[in-house]
């Protein structure tokens, strides 16, 4: 036997030993990628395909092996009855939503220039309410459309992915805060940035003082307002104190999806360094191993 088998066969029983452990294995079934459409784009092929090549430009990934998912008007009027009270017909839903998992970094998210209302750093203000803080997010729609209901999609597209609900109430204050954003941006001359930023700072200072005291979350609304040179009205002001209140007050079961989250991702690292190190192996044996 030559030194370079040898050589082979103690590579592969010492990553066997370093890996098995980890219960990896190619063939899971697991997906990295999940992708959900609103029904009116999902039953226009035209629009479906304009949406599709979309996400695999802007992601460079490919969707064949992504799992679907289908946002109805349904789902999005359950959440829009208690915030909005706005009804969906099934030829309104056109946002779309991909989420790819495959690598372990901070969120980032992209919209689509068709999205005119909901900006990334709206969606990332609900998303960290909800404890998702990981991954990659693209929305997009083939129409010009406000944005406001593709979260429904993105939450359904993480759920999807990691096969791990996320809990109703934490939905519906990430949902609320965006209903919440969006209509300040249309009450006041503030663009959806700075909103975002204002929420942002405000519920980080809620969370160090650890209430949900509403009076309190008001007095650090207004002071982060004033500090920024914000003008903005006391209904607004009291809106963004609720929705922060309520973000709040499921913070343990946000914390407790975040923490499902990175594990799912941890053991798809695990798996995917487990694939490459095999994949190695078996072209050192096809190289050196003699052939039939």
């Amino acid at each position: 036997m030559s030194g370079k088998l040898i050589g082979i066969i103690i590579l592969i029983i010492v990553a066997v030993g370093l890996f098995v452990p980890l219960g990896s294995s190619s063939g899971n079934g697991n997906n990295t990628i999940a992708v959900t459409y609103g029904e009116t784009t999902y039953n226009n092929q035209e629009y479906k395909q304009m949406v599709d090549e979309y996400f695999e430009s802007n992601g460079h990934v490919s969707l064949n092996d992504a799992d679907e998912k289908i946002i109805t008007s349904n789902d999005v009027n359950r959440i829009s009855s208690g915030i909005s009270q706005r009804t969906y017909n099934s030829n309104q839903i056109f946002s779309c939503a991909m989420v790819d998992l495959s690598g372990n970094n901070n969120i980032k998210i992209d919209v689509d220039p068709k999205i005119t209302t909901v900006t990334p750093s709206m969606y990332k203000s609900a998303l960290d309410s909800a404890g998702i803080k990981k991954g990659h997010v693209i929305v997009t729609s083939p129409v010009t459309a406000t944005g406001e209901s593709a979260l429904a999609g993105i939450m359904k597209a993480y759920e999807t992915a990691t096969g791990q609900l996320i809990p109703e109430e934490v939905k519906n204050a990430a949902n609320n805060e965006i209903y919440t954003q969006s209509e300040v941006v249309n009450n006041t001359n503030l663009s959806a940035d700075d909103v975002a930023k204002l929420v942002d700072e405000a519920k980080d200072e809620v969370a160090k003082e650890n209430t949900t005291d509403k009076q309190t979350i008001i007095n650090i609304v207004n002071n982060i307002a004033s500090n920024n040179n914000i003008q903005i009205a006391g209904d607004d002001i009291n809106n963004i104190a609720d929705s922060i209140q309520q973000t709040q007050s499921v913070q343990d079961k946000a914390d407790q999806y975040q923490s499902q989250v990175s594990d799912y991702i941890n053991s798809e690292e695990a798996h995917n360094i487990f694939d490459m190190i095999w994949r190695t192996i078996q072209s050192l044996l096809d190289q050196y191993l003699p052939q039939n």
